[in-house]
């Protein structure tokens, strides 16, 4: 796939984009978190496939700039994400992020999803500040926040906030968290090694879990 086009530009964007990443203060957190939220925490597909045809595809739509321009710029960030082009990735999400307004229904999705190709990529807290940002000025108390964001927190050594986020998961469900038995079933796009680590959490959890509030 010739992605060369799109680096001019881009390049600059992602890097201004990253440039604004920091060490960000989470919100303490809530008691519960029922809500499900599949819109956000879903990979964007907006072409089946991953091979050639598929990404010329979504080069056209993001061309065409038309209504699903913003999520063919995602779903193919994540193609060049996981195939080593990073840097192009990053400006390719920056893109879709920047031409998005604040109250788009899709930035909490796209901030998911980045979040994730992130944090495989090492860049924990990076992800961790993808993952508040598709939280930030929602109503939602969703499902996937406590896991999720213990796993950042952990991977960042932040392990008491970890540990009060995955209180949060055992308080909403306990009879899902309180072991690591169903691990498999509840995060199955979870790699093994992101699920050993979250078990590292529900193991400081349980040595000493926290009161609430």
């Amino acid at each position: 796939m010739d992605m060369g086009y799109l680096r001019s530009g881009l390049c600059g964007l992602g890097l201004l984009f990253a440039s604004a990443v920091g060490a960000q203060t989470l919100p303490a957190p809530a008691e519960f978190y029922f809500d499900d939220d599949a819109r956000t925490a879903s990979p964007i597909v907006v072409i089946e496939g991953n091979d050639d045809e598929a990404h010329a595809r979504l080069m056209q739509l993001i061309d065409r700039n038309g209504r699903n321009a913003d999520q063919a710029r995602a779903q193919l960030a994540q193609v060049l994400m996981r195939s080593g082009r990073e840097e192009t990735g990053r400006a390719l999400y920056a893109q879709a992020l920047g031409t998005l307004s604040a109250r788009s229904p899709q930035r909490s999705s796209i901030h998911w999803n980045y979040g994730w190709d992130l944090y495989r990529g090492g860049h924990h807290q990076e992800a961790l500040d993808q993952w508040r940002q598709a939280l930030d000025g929602r109503l939602l108390r969703p499902s996937w926040a406590p896991p999720t964001l213990a796993l950042g927190l952990w991977s960042n050594d932040r392990r008491d906030e970890a540990v009060r986020w995955y209180a949060a998961a055992v308080r909403t469900e306990p009879g899902l968290w309180s072991d690591t038995s169903r691990y498999a079933t509840l995060l199955p796009g979870w790699t093994a090694a992101e699920r050993a680590t979250l078990a590292e959490v529900f193991a400081a959890w349980r040595a000493s879990p926290p009161a609430w509030p």
